[in-house]
């Protein structure tokens, strides 16, 4: 079955707990006016009574009503009476009755013992009765008053109805205001809606939110939230794919030319082992461009940091250095590692932070000529990875750490890659990378801890 809208849900909600409100209001209004006119009409039976009783009635000599009183008075000068409103009877100690007032007084039955009130029925008939029985400070007459209870009921109910009925006449007209204020509340979001169906798939632009209510506001804030990630994604993913398809270019022509001299080769081996070579390289260059651009690609959608574990620097960085040292040692160059201070612990994830020091050392390996020396220093603040090198100019040097520029010049392979992959590791972590150059030739790189 179709889920009703919130439109008309609100509306029947609102509307059901506007006539549950009535109900409730009419019962209270029923019990608390009924509990009023008992009060009012007791209080009257009472003062009747005791006028009766101390009325000098002397001697009845025989049983007397009273004439009705549509025999006393002419039908249009009666008012608005009920023969049910009060009824009386008199009697003597022996239960004879003396005066009633001609209506429903003669049915009363005698009660010498009740004094106050009481509950019954008149002679002949079903319907309660509420009586009040009083003796004549003589002695000699009981006096009974009494009231119909179908009579305050009925006047109970119709107080009661008298002030609900119009509020319950206008229970429609407040259900029409009630949809017309929730639909205009509800305006905004069907403003939101629309906008949400107009938008283009590569639109990132904010939901306005400024007539959005309070309540619906962090919803609109997360939607717009959600754009911007989802438009940073698709950011990174097209500069992922334009980085890939044109840094690929090169090492992929490369392969495809040293394809073609292995086969242009025929029988002269020193061409084909020299071909080999050369395609063995640009094999390994191109597998290292790819690797670097997933790195980078799956740093770049890292928002922040989950999972970190407190890093011991110095342990890091030694264990960093060991898997190097075949390196180093393979291409002539000394790698000295100097501890001058121990970093206290702190949150990070160990294998991005290797990855960091790797690259840098990597780096520094790159360029410094056999014979070079690089040395990684470790103190409380600072981790140095310097080398002796040829250095950078000053009008390269601010350009460091862009993706994929390498200073001209540059007769070592590489894609311009790892000091951005540095960078970006080091911002997840909040550390500050500088670069530049010795003073007495070389290339220093400091990261701030």
């Amino acid at each position: 079955m179709k889920r009703l809208s919130l439109r008309l849900r609100l509306i029947i909600l609102f509307s059901l707990l506007a006539l549950l409100t009535w109900c409730v209001a009419s019962a209270v209004a029923w019990n608390i006016t009924r509990d009023n006119l008992n009060e009012v009409f007791d209080t009257q039976q009472m003062l009747f009574a005791k006028r009766l009783a101390t009325a000098n009635l002397g001697d009845i000599p025989r049983a007397a009503s009273l004439p009705k009183t549509k025999k006393l008075v002419r039908h249009g000068k009666r008012g608005q009476q009920d023969d049910d409103a009060l009824a009386f009877a008199i009697f003597d100690r022996q239960g004879r009755m003396l005066l009633n007032d001609g209506e429903n007084g003669k049915d009363i039955e005698f009660d010498g013992q009740t004094a106050g009130f009481v509950d019954g029925r008149l002679k002949g008939d079903d319907d309660r009765w509420r009586l009040v029985w009083l003796t004549s400070p003589d002695g000699r007459q009981r006096i009974a008053v009494g009231q119909e209870m179908e009579y305050r009921q009925d006047m109970a109910w119709a107080l009661v109805t008298g002030q609900l009925t119009p509020w319950l006449a206008t229970l429609p007209l407040l259900m029409l205001l009630i949809a017309i204020v929730v639909g205009r509340e509800l305006r905004p979001l069907r403003s939101v809606a629309q906008e949400l169906h107009r938008r283009a798939p590569d639109d990132d632009a904010p939901l306005r939110a400024h007539r959005v209510p309070s309540e619906v506001r962090p919803l609109v804030e997360a939607l717009n939230a959600l754009f911007a990630r989802i438009s940073a994604m698709l950011q990174r993913e097209r500069r992922f794919t334009s980085d890939a398809a044109h840094e690929l270019r090169s090492p992929l022509a490369a392969l495809r030319v040293q394809t073609e001299v292995v086969q242009l080769a025929g029988d002269n081996v020193e061409v084909r082992a020299h071909a080999l070579e050369n395609l063995t390289i640009s094999i390994d260059r191109a597998t290292r461009l790819v690797d670097q651009l997933l790195t980078l690609s799956r740093l770049d959608a890292l928002p922040d940091l989950h999972q970190q574990e407190r890093v011991d620097w110095h342990q890091l960085v030694t264990a960093t250095l060991a898997e190097q040292e075949h390196d180093a040692h393979r291409a002539g160059i000394v790698l000295r590692y100097e501890a001058q201070g121990a970093p206290a612990p702190r949150p990070g994830q160990s294998l991005l932070l290797s990855l960091l020091v790797r690259n840098l050392v990597d780096n520094a390996l790159r360029y410094t000529p056999s014979g070079g020396t690089v040395t990684v220093t470790l103190e409380q603040r600072v981790l140095t990875v310097e080398d002796n090198g040829p250095g950078v100019t000053d009008e390269h040097l601010a350009r460091l750490g862009e993706r994929f520029y390498r200073p001209p010049g540059q007769e070592q392979t590489g894609s311009g890659l790892g000091l951005s992959i540095v960078q970006r590791i080091a911002a997840l972590h909040g550390l500050r990378v500088s670069f530049a150059n010795r003073q007495n030739g070389g290339f220093k790189v400091r990261v701030m801890l």
